[in-house]
């Protein structure tokens, strides 16, 4: 309740700041509807973590074609700038780290992004901001939407969900266009959906991976350096996640790395800064023949070496995104039960892997307090898929690559 309590006021002081901000600046609200030929700056602001990102590559290319001549600027984190700086669909990558630390966030937030605005976003000139955000906005994404001085603002209404009406409530207010819609779907369909609101049209959903030659090089350097062969079954194998509750135990990792041996594979382990332990505890358990790539790779090298992967077994988390949108079959460990909430965070309703063949394994049945959801801080209801369950999915889409080739 507390933490709600820190969000809306934030929400507050940015509707405030942002009403004056616009009124100083003698710009106003353009509540009519959006005329896609009348469309000449835009920018998109997409402030969550690495799998949200890739999971709007869609959004990006539709947004292109629907808006050929536009000058479009995309807005993230700026540790996610690696990944979506070679985007042929933007012609800027902004960056900006949205969330002020300690006690006085809800004051340094709004100055923080005011500051950006001032900066970067109000010189721009832009006509709409998009936020494709339908979940709870934590990165404030649409109060910086309100900020960047656009007279028309598209997002996802504060009453999609009830965890976001209590969360983001005041929201809405800093929208123009806000889009209800409460339906079932994955996130690259949500995030087409706003395509659609806007008025234009969506011909494909295919997820994109923009890699350039040097991020070729290294992953290809970096096999090298392990002898793999050009014939040999890879693997890559990605331990870590965003939460505990996400990560399977590591002891069953490593079983499933030993078996993967077994069937003549390289294990390829993949994972982000900060999971480096993880890395050296399975290549300590698992021998030198593995490619332990953790913290070493940027996000393009990851996705390069990813390419050159055959399959993907991991926890729900960036890297299971980056696989899917390099081509891979996944195998994804869930930690969200069987008959859980479909719009839960953790579903894979709407956070699969998009586009790809799949097997998403999940425990059959919540443990404990869990319900509808896995509530732990630790690794829970997710030990309920056994290492069985995923050599046995592993085999059949392994399988089902063999027959493809032949």
């Amino acid at each position: 309740m507390l933490q709600s309590l820190r969000w809306s006021s934030t929400h507050r002081a940015f509707q405030l700041a942002g009403g004056v901000w616009l009124r100083v600046g003698g710009r106003t609200d353009d509540a009519r509807p959006i005329e896609l030929g009348r469309i000449e700056r835009v920018l998109v602001v997409r402030l969550d973590e690495m799998g949200d990102l890739v999971l709007t590559t869609p959004f990006l290319r539709e947004l292109r074609r629907n808006l050929p001549d536009a000058s479009i600027a995309l807005l993230v984190r700026s540790e996610l700038a690696n990944l979506v700086e070679r985007c042929p669909y933007v012609d800027e990558v902004l960056t900006t780290e949205p969330v002020a630390e300690g006690p006085w966030r809800w004051l340094q937030t709004p100055a923080r992004a005011a500051g950006l605005a001032r900066r970067e976003l109000w010189p721009r000139n832009f006509d709409l901001a998009i936020t494709p955000r339908w979940d709870v906005d934590s990165g404030y994404a649409a109060a910086i939407g309100l900020l960047s001085g656009a007279r028309q603002r598209l997002g996802y209404s504060e009453r999609v969900t009830e965890r976001k009406t209590v969360f983001n409530s005041g929201l809405d207010r800093l929208l123009t266009h806000p889009v209800t819609d409460d339906g079932h779907a994955h996130e690259v369909e949500k995030n087409l959906a706003l395509i659609v609101a806007m008025g234009g049209a969506v011909r494909e959903d295919r997820l994109e991976l923009w890699c350039g030659e040097p991020d070729e090089r290294t992953a290809a350097a970096l096999l090298r350096e392990h002898r793999a062969a050009g014939g040999e079954l890879v693997v890559a194998v990605s331990p870590g996640a965003g939460h505990p509750k996400r990560m399977w135990p590591l002891a069953k990792f490593a079983r499933l790395g030993a078996w993967l041996q077994h069937r003549g594979a390289r294990v390829v382990l993949v994972g982000g800064r900060g999971e480096e332990p993880l890395g050296l505890q399975l290549r300590h358990l698992l021998g030198d023949t593995v490619v332990n790539a953790i913290g070493c790779t940027s996000m393009r090298e990851t996705g390069a070496l990813l390419k050159r992967c055959h399959l993907f077994i991991g926890n729900d988390a960036g890297p299971m995104h980056l696989a899917a949108a390099a081509g891979l079959p996944v195998v994804e460990i869930s930690c969200h039960p069987d008959g859980g909430s479909i719009d839960h965070v953790n579903s894979p309703m709407r956070f699969g892997p998009w586009g790809v063949p799949q097997a998403i394994l999940r425990p059959a049945t919540p443990l404990g307090t869990c319900s509808d959801a896995c509530v732990a801080e630790r690794a829970h209801c997710i030990d309920g898929v056994s290492v069985e369950q995923v050599t046995q999915a592993a085999t059949a889409l392994l399988s089902r690559l063999g027959e493809a080739a032949t």
